[in-house]
């Protein structure tokens, strides 16, 4: 299996102690420590750019790893093999190839490392990243961005966001690497993929970054879909949400299909669908698919598996799995 950057070597060594130093001197110091008996063979390749970096790592064995806060930038972590147990500040949550992680520097962080876990790593100026969103939002913004939870690669933003990091690892692969030469075309690059994070992963910004991307919709249309994600843990009517923005069950239908090529309650489905989604990826020991389908509305269970496999590629017992794969323990 071709190792990814392999171009852009920063070094290989078994020394646990030349690793963490070698990775603090791109990232930031932090404490590294083996869990278990697995044998301990890192390694880190490192693209630069000139607002973020694409970094490959791997440790071999099952490793802690506390950094702390990050502080001068978020990371995107995107597993390729294996996974992750992840604590950025009270978030809690397992990264595996269908869920990125994305680290906020300005939370504390743990993370395990599963042994054979093999991950691209995006390094993102934090500086950089607060001032794309304030282009985005039209306004600098007063509180830190936050990202909260797993970024889901499985359907969306989010799958097209780890198609375009992984076309650029495959680039620079390739001998033609589309960043770190600087000109308009890499910073463009660049920005697509900071626009990416903004519109696949959830922050404390997303509403405005929704609202920005609804805007050509009537006023009724983005009212009604407010309406129903503020209401998504309720059985609604097409009649209650009409009635909640002032129109008729028929022209709130007729604006959906127009603006949206959608019904309004199949966006209330969809809505619904990616809330079961993003709790199954992040789910407490004691979750059971049950108690994710009943909380979302869906209490056909066998018609919920259905069109959750239809969209994530997997059951929803294979994904609350896949979320319990690893933890902090040994």
């Amino acid at each position: 299996m071709r190792t990814p950057l392999a171009g852009y070597s920063l070094f290989r060594s078994q020394d646990l102690d030349e690793a963490r130093e070698r990775v603090a001197a791109v990232f930031c110091p932090h404490r590294l420590d083996t869990i278990g008996k697995g044998l301990f063979s890192a390694c880190q390749h490192h693209l630069p750019g000139e607002r973020l970096s694409l970094n490959y790592i791997e440790y071999g064995a099952k490793t802690l790893i506390a950094p702390g806060e990050l502080d001068k930038f978020y990371l995107m972590q995107i597993p390729l093999e294996g996974g992750a147990a992840i604590v950025n500040g009270g978030d809690r949550y397992f990264s595996h190839p269908g869920a990125a992680a994305v680290l906020n520097p300005h939370l504390p962080t743990t993370m395990i490392w599963e042994e054979g876990c093999r991950q691209v790593l995006v390094r993102i100026d934090r500086r950089a990243m607060q001032d794309h969103l304030a282009t985005h939002i039209g306004a600098s913004g007063d509180r830190p961005l936050t990202f909260s939870g797993p970024l889901d690669l499985t359907q969306g933003a989010g799958a097209s966001l780890r198609r375009l990091v992984l076309h650029l690892v495959a680039e620079a692969d390739e001998g033609t690497p589309s960043i770190g030469r600087g000109g308009l075309l890499g910073r463009q690059i660049e920005g697509a993929i900071l626009t990416g994070l903004l519109e696949a992963h959830r922050h404390n910004y997303s509403g405005l970054i929704g609202f920005a991307r609804s805007g050509p919709a009537p006023r009724h249309v983005r009212q009604a879909e407010d309406y129903m994600l503020a209401h998504l843990d309720r059985s609604l009517t097409i009649e209650e949400i009409a009635s909640a923005v002032g129109i008729s069950p028929r022209a709130l239908q007729l604006g959906f299909r127009s603006f949206r090529n959608a019904t309004p309650m199949g966006f209330l489905r969809d809505a619904r669908l990616r809330r079961a989604h993003q709790d199954l990826i992040a789910a407490r020991p004691d979750t059971t698919v049950t108690d994710v389908a009943i909380r979302w509305g869906f209490t056909h269970f066998g018609r919920f598996a259905e069109i959750y496999r239809n969209r994530f590629g997997c059951t929803p017992r294979e994904a609350l799995k896949a979320a319990r794969g690893s933890d902090f323990g040994d």
